[in-house]
């Protein structure tokens, strides 16, 4: 079950511009309304970035590294896609995406992005965006476990400076 929960929060990071979503609903600011313009525009845009496409191949990469890593999952893998499927797939996904990209950028934005991801390098762009962004994790997480005694000895120096019962 933890396994599960670390893969659904990993596939919530990795849809387009999660983060972004996440600080917005966080604020806990009113979404304004957007234009039928804006609207089209966001829509276009996320059609010009494949992201449908993008979505499901990123859940099933995501899937199937879980698997890899955990076979015993493996039995339960039919609930897993149809979760995913019921929450994580591009219909599901679809209106708060527009919402999202609508919120963060102007229709003018939107068109202009459009454009560019209609250009030959932004076509590489889309095409070489996931195995950058894998290989980006990759260093992220070497780092990381190349790093992690300090963060270790660091935590465990300030838990003996701080009262017994103080850190919950």
């Amino acid at each position: 079950m933890k396994n599960y929960l670390i893969l659904a929060a990993g596939l919530a990071f990795a849809a387009p511009a999660a983060t972004a979503q996440s600080t917005a609903s966080a604020t806990g600011a009113a979404a304004a309304p957007i234009s039928a313009g804006q609207r089209k525009a966001a829509e276009e845009l996320l059609a010009a970035t494949d992201s449908e496409k993008n979505l499901s191949a990123t859940i099933d990469r995501m899937l199937s590294a879980q698997l890899e890593q955990n076979p015993g999952m493996k039995a339960v893998e039919p609930e897993m896609r149809a979760y995913l499927t019921k929450y994580m797939s591009w219909p599901s996904m679809k209106e708060d995406m527009v919402q999202l990209y609508a919120r963060e950028f102007t229709e003018k934005e939107l068109r202009e992005l459009t454009k560019f991801y209609q250009t030959p390098t932004g076509r590489k762009t889309i095409t070489k965006m996931p195995e950058l962004m894998a290989a980006g994790m990759e260093i992220g997480q070497k780092r990381m476990q190349e790093h992690l005694p300090e963060l270790q000895q660091a935590i465990a120096e300030k838990l003996k400076s701080q009262p017994p019962g103080a850190v919950k």
